[in-house]
């Protein structure tokens, strides 16, 4: 009973937490800030694994809503080994094995015009350790390592937001003669119902590795 209570409180204070942009044992990517440039990051990730599933749906925050639904479908048990992966607060704490998620949220859009949603996974794990989703659309996948231009914003993560600190991010990036690789994507750290103005979002695109 006690451990009962005591999960419940610890529940209640990440819960709190959340609101206001703090984030409990949730794991994050590692990552080495390689330079710095009027305002932008450029990192270096590793090799990481990720869950992912692609939507076609009417527009980019209804295929954020549908992918982000498959994906919490996975990682609350409906996988081979019916695993529950906390994700971020509030989150109920299971007896069976636990697996926490990292921050953040990635969506990108696809080659056919779709977006991919996808939920990395934490370090610790490999592809033959992980459970395997029931959902056919979800699907685990090696994201290679790479060089990255980061732009860090807080507040809404609308369609508009999000395009207005793309194009911020290369318009930096041209000025520095960076050159962009492939498409921007956007990074979500927060739940919905976290402040604005302490959400923490990202845009990011891959760049050369001579760029850092």
């Amino acid at each position: 009973m006690l451990n009962k209570i005591a999960s419940a409180v610890t529940q209640v204070a990440e819960a709190g937490g959340s609101i206001v942009g703090i984030r409990h044992g949730t794991e994050e990517p590692d990552f080495t800030v390689v330079r710095e440039i009027d305002g932008i990051q450029i990192r270096r990730y590793g090799t990481r694994i990720a869950a992912e599933t692609t939507v076609d749906a009417a527009n980019e925050e209804s295929s954020r809503n549908e992918g982000f639904r498959r994906l919490a479908r996975f990682i609350f048990g409906s996988n081979s080994a019916k695993d529950k992966i906390a994700m971020t607060a509030p989150v109920a704490q299971q007896q069976s094995q636990k697996i926490a998620m990292t921050a953040p949220v990635a969506t990108q859009r696809g080659a056919t015009g779709d977006w991919v949603i996808q939920f990395f996974m934490p370090s610790k794990y490999t592809m033959d350790t992980l459970p395997t989703p029931k959902d056919e659309r979800v699907r685990l996948v090696e994201v290679p390592g790479e060089t990255v231009a980061v732009l860090r914003f807080n507040g809404s993560y609308s369609p508009d937001a999000v395009a207005d600190k793309a194009s911020q991010l290369l318009d930096t990036l041209r000025r520095n003669d960076i050159e962009p690789i492939g498409d921007t994507r956007s990074w979500f750290y927060d739940p919905p119902w976290t402040v604005p103005f302490l959400r923490r979002n990202e845009v990011l695109v891959t760049v050369a590795d001579t760029a850092a």
